[in-house]
Formats: C-alpha cells, structure tokens, sequence
C-alpha cells in the first residue's frame, strides 16, 4: 500500500533539524512515495545544505543533482530550472565560474521560457556577479577597495 506522507510543516525547526523534519514527515526517499514529492524533497535537502552556515557545498551538490535528474525524467521543468540556479549559485561561491555561467544561464532561458519572471532578477544578478569576476583582472582584484568584490570572484 503506498503511504501519504504527511504535510510538511518544517517551518520553525532550525535549519539543521530540518532534513530530519522532513524524514519524520515521511519525505524520506527510501520510502514508497511519489516521485515528484521525492523530487521536491531532494531540492529542498539541497537548499537547506547550501543555506547552513557553514554551507555544505557537496552534500548541496548532490540533491540538487539528484533532483535535476529526476526532474528531467518526470519533465518537471519549474524544478529543473530551480535546480540549475541551485547548482549555480553553488558554483559561484566556490568559484568554479565556468560551470556556474552555463548552470546560470540554463536557469534564466528556462525560467524565461516559462514565464517565470519572479525568479528572473536574482538569477541575472547571480550570473552578473560571475560575469564582473570575469571582466576584471586578478591583479586589480585583490588590490581595489573601490570595487565590490563578488562572492563569485
């Protein structure tokens, strides 16, 4: 028989006890569910990795990866788009530009594409930020105080 899993309320739980809020709930993915729920909870356990302090960049890495696949096999494309922000975003801040260009640019043409224009100006910052490491020279960036070094550079 195939069990509902509750709803989820992890609002109030602290960022670390999250993941385990969503288990609890029975998110977890070993469980017989649904795959676009499971989907849903492998982009929001990399959300939460990102977002800890300190970031746990690999483990971030991986459900958002996981997640991307997934969604590519269900067609789920709000959350493929999600999904290349996350790893973008996760790209820029350890400075793997390259990569983080390309997964930055996949999330704006989908989320253009689909007319989701709420996420649109953070995604373009994100990726203009990548883009300024690129335009100034190394030399420049580490002795200027006048400009704004992005996280990305």
């Amino acid at each position: 028989a195939r069990r509902r899993p509750r709803p989820l309320t992890t609002v109030g739980a602290p960022l670390d006890a999250r993941p385990r809020c969503l288990v609890e709930a029975g998110w977890g993915l070993g469980d017989v569910i649904e795959a676009g729920p499971a989907c849903h909870a492998l982009w929001l356990l990399g959300e939460i990795a990102a977002h800890r302090t300190p970031p746990d960049i690999d483990q971030a890495a991986a459900h958002y990866q996981q997640a991307l696949t997934l969604a590519e096999e269900l067609g789920m494309r709000p959350l493929q788009a999600h999904c290349h922000r996350g790893l973008g975003m996760l790209y820029a801040a350890t400075r793997q530009r390259e990569q983080a260009r390309t997964a930055l640019s996949h999330a704006m043409a989908m989320y253009q594409s689909m007319h989701m224009t709420f996420w649109l100006p953070h995604t373009e910052a994100a990726l203009a930020q990548v883009a300024a490491c690129d335009a100034l020279p190394r030399a420049q960036l580490a002795r200027s105080v006048r400009y704004a070094v992005p996280r990305a550079c």
